[in-house]
């Protein structure tokens, strides 16, 4: 089998998914390397699949296992590996996938019991690893509000490493209307605050029912307008030297605390 060239028109209208207007046209993004490739073929998202001759050698069964599903599998040359990659060294597995965000209201249909809602998040590499770490937690979903990142952004696909397509991931430019919803579904509302009047060490009691934590952006943290429609701040007790937290540590660690309270409370109801 001959490998296509960077200049095939296949491979040229796959490059041009690095930019966001020609996603948002096509409906389209890339997911590279073997993670999130293979979360997107569990998923069912992929329209196609490229490799390299590298990659086909490396990831033999990932690259058989999409031609069984009937995706078109294409070798591509090194030259287009690259192109098509976004890293130095590109893997050399490149899948274009239909676009994951859905509308809030199909997040909010499915009574979530624990959503993550960054707010105003600007960079893709946090934006990922929260999305990682609100699938390790096991959260119902990530709502991304007001003007924020691409979830499809190459960076935050691979930051969070497949997890893009195991969470519902919603965007809702609208901050006020995002925690209108949230609260009209009957969740509780939870803004992280270094100033918060609950800490988090005693929270645990907030965290039994239905909750959004609400997380700040990384330069300017959570407007306070946005913190006070919380229906409670909460402060992370820092006990070493430490000024502060970025946002995917905070995030992090309020949504774990979070989860384990929830699910302590399952196991205890079976």
């Amino acid at each position: 089998m001959d490998a296509l060239s960077e200049r095939n028109p296949r491979v040229v209208s796959a490059v041009k998914l690095h930019r966001g207007v020609q996603r948002r046209k096509a409906g389209l993004f890339l997911a590279e390397g073997a993670n999130s490739v293979a979360a997107a073929l569990d998923t069912g998202r992929v329209r196609e699949l490229f490799y390299s001759a590298g990659a086909a050698a490396r990831e033999h069964e990932l690259v058989a296992g999409a031609v069984g599903m009937g995706v078109r599998a294409t070798l591509v040359s090194d030259r287009a590996a690259a192109q098509l990659g976004e890293t130095v060294t590109a893997p050399g597995l490149v899948a274009v996938c239909e676009l994951i965000d859905v509308p809030l209201a199909e997040v909010l249909a499915t009574n979530p019991r624990m959503l993550a809602v960054p707010v105003e998040i600007a960079e893709p590499g946090n934006a990922g690893t929260l999305i990682r770490v609100a699938d390790a937690v096991g959260a119902d979903g990530v709502v991304l509000a007001g003007d924020t990142v691409d979830p499809h952004n190459g960076k935050c696909v691979r930051a969070s490493a497949g997890s893009l397509f195991h969470v519902p991931i919603a965007r809702h430019r609208d901050v006020a209307g995002t925690l209108d919803s949230l609260a009209a579904a009957g969740i509780t509302l939870l803004a992280t605050a270094a100033n918060g009047e609950v800490d988090l060490d005693e929270a645990d009691q907030l965290f039994t029912g239905p909750i959004a934590w609400l997380f700040g952006n990384e330069a300017h943290g959570l407007d306070p307008a946005v913190a006070a429609r919380a229906d409670h701040r909460i402060r992370i007790p820092i006990h070493g030297r430490a000024e502060s937290l970025n946002l995917a540590a905070a995030a992090s660690i309020c949504l774990y605390a979070s989860s384990r309270v929830q699910h302590a409370k399952t196991a205890r109801a079976e």
